[in-house]
């Protein structure tokens, strides 16, 4: 098989620059899937997996959002730039940029799934399908989740995660070793973590600026400036074909990707028995069949 041509580069955005990368050739005549990644702050390392599907001929966009990655970084920015606003502008100029913006796929992992949601609700003329995987509709359903998975914890694990909180020492050492248990059964299931995962891991790590304001210290303690998001009341104004992907094992509980089945008009949910939140990567094969099936229902 020929290798698939890749291209890098930064689209100017104001005064910054967004770091894109293209697997696959945008002229393919087949619609392009953009990906957008989790965090928010994190980069596209570890959904990278998602470029396979250019071996079927279809083009595939992923990007480093602004803040994190390859992109531009403001650490000295606070809560009253760093907005879900911000993020959607950025995602419309790098489709106009690179001339999809009237037809393209757009799926959203985690974080990105919410802001594929935002995106989706704004009914975009060139968005032709919608894949939401591993996203709540609200932060309050994540979080009430997430104390639930928090008590099926070991007793000592779940007492050290509160203790912390309560005291503000969430860098502590002790405290992160517990951490890493929910993220083992609810984040990644994959052991030692893959290489990708572990390059997101480490570049966030260099600079949490975003991750830290808009989320909080980590992905069940979210006390940052979306803690009170919600699109629970405007996902039924998405029109685009939508599928939902989550692990059974998911930190995206299926009590938080309900609404979304409730209301979006065109919906259909997958749900992967052997994943948690990274099925892309628990599941490779499986995850990208199913996304791709559901693409090609909706090319041209």
């Amino acid at each position: 098989m020929a290798t698939t041509n890749v291209v890098e580069g930064f689209t100017p955005f104001g005064e910054w620059q967004t770091w894109y990368r293209v697997t696959g050739d945008l002229r393919s005549g087949k619609t392009p899937l953009v990906v957008a990644h989790g965090g928010p702050g994190c980069t596209h390392d570890y959904v990278l997996a998602l470029a396979k599907l250019a071996d079927t001929g279809r083009p595939v966009v992923h990007y480093d959002q602004i803040g994190g990655g390859r992109s531009t970084h403001m650490p000295e920015r606070g809560g009253d730039f760093w907005t879900v606003d911000l993020f959607l502008d950025e995602l419309e100029n790098l489709l106009t940029f690179l001339g999809i913006n009237d037809r393209y796929f757009l799926l959203g992992q985690s974080w990105g799934g919410m802001l594929g949601a935002e995106h989706a609700i704004r009914q975009p003329e060139g968005l032709k399908a919608l894949v939401i995987s591993n996203s709540p509709a609200s932060m309050a359903l994540w979080a009430s989740e997430a104390k639930i998975l928090r008590g099926e914890l070991e007793p000592d694990v779940e007492a050290t995660l509160d203790r912390h909180e309560a005291a503000g020492t969430t860098d502590d050492p002790e405290y992160l070793e517990a951490q890493q248990v929910y993220y083992d059964l609810h984040v990644c299931r994959v052991v030692p973590n893959p290489p990708e995962v572990v390059a997101t891991s480490d570049m966030l790590n260099e600079d949490p600026t975003v991750y830290n304001v808009m989320n909080g210290p980590n992905e069940f303690f979210c006390i940052g400036t979306l803690k009170d998001w919600s699109i629970v009341d405007k996902v039924h104004a998405i029109i685009a074909p939508t599928l939902l992907c989550s692990g059974r094992f998911d930190e995206a509980t299926p009590g938080t990707v309900q609404p979304f089945f409730d209301n979006i008009p065109d919906v259909r949910w997958e749900i992967f028995e052997n994943s948690s939140h990274m099925p892309f990567i628990e599941e490779p094969e499986h995850y990208l069949a199913v996304v791709e099936g559901f693409l090609a229902q909706h090319d041209q």
